[in-house]
């Protein structure tokens, strides 16, 4: 396979940016309401529950976008959303969380933190968007 296409690293760099703006909505905002109000969970516990929101508002997200550019009825935007970037999602999502723990103790949002934590979400899942739009011609967008 061919790594070295300027184009296909540019669609896929798209793509894992409107993957990463949905997944780190659900993240953030879900340990910003732990953090705010002081709510007392396990930090692998908040970041469990940031996870799983994460991966819910990037589907949602892809959905809608799906919905909106291809015209796409709910269930078949829906199913290419599931289908198509859940592993990008999935393992976006733990390297946002990892990065967290490792830096700032879990589910905390701490300013410098948190552009560590995208640069870690965007890279990880990147290479395989690359590998699945150049091998199968895939996106979500």
């Amino acid at each position: 396979m061919n790594w070295h296409c300027k184009h296909t690293w540019k669609q896929s760099a798209i793509n894992t940016a409107w993957c990463l703006l949905g997944c780190s909505i659900g993240d953030f905002v879900t340990i910003g309401i732990f953090q705010w109000y002081q709510i007392i969970w396990h930090p692998l516990h908040v970041m469990v529950l940031a996870t799983f929101n994460g991966l819910l508002t990037s589907v949602c997200l892809e959905t809608y976008i799906l919905m909106r550019r291809q015209a796409m009825t709910f269930n078949s935007a829906f199913k290419i959303a599931i289908g198509m970037s859940f592993i990008s999602m999935t393992a976006m999502e733990i390297a946002m969380n990892l990065t967290d723990y490792l830096l700032a103790g879990g589910a905390q949002l701490v300013w410098w933190v948190v552009p560590v934590a995208l640069t870690a979400g965007f890279l990880t899942p990147w290479p395989y968007n690359y590998w699945r739009l150049k091998r199968w011609g895939k996106a979500c967008h």
